[in-house]
């Protein structure tokens, strides 16, 4: 839990740098309902491949490679 806190206070950080602040708070929630869709699939399905998700989603491979990276990462998939 603090480690994911940390994580996600550096990744801020990281995107204030570049991202209009504003915009920073809509890829944030953007992101955060994105990961709740996805693992609800991962629930469903059980495994997900980067083309599956990135054709259900409309992501490319490699944002679908991302995203189930980060949340392998993070234990929200297994």
């Amino acid at each position: 839990m603090c480690q994911s806190l940390v994580d996600r206070v550096a990744q801020s950080k990281q995107l204030m740098a570049v991202a209009d602040p504003e915009l920073l708070v809509l890829f944030e929630d953007w992101l955060d309902e994105l990961e709740g869709e996805v693992t609800a699939l991962a629930r469903e399905q059980g495994s997900l491949t980067p083309e599956n998700l990135a054709a259900k989603f409309g992501l490319s491979r490699r944002g679908a490679t991302f995203l189930i990276t980060k949340l392998q990462r993070e234990g929200k998939l297994s």
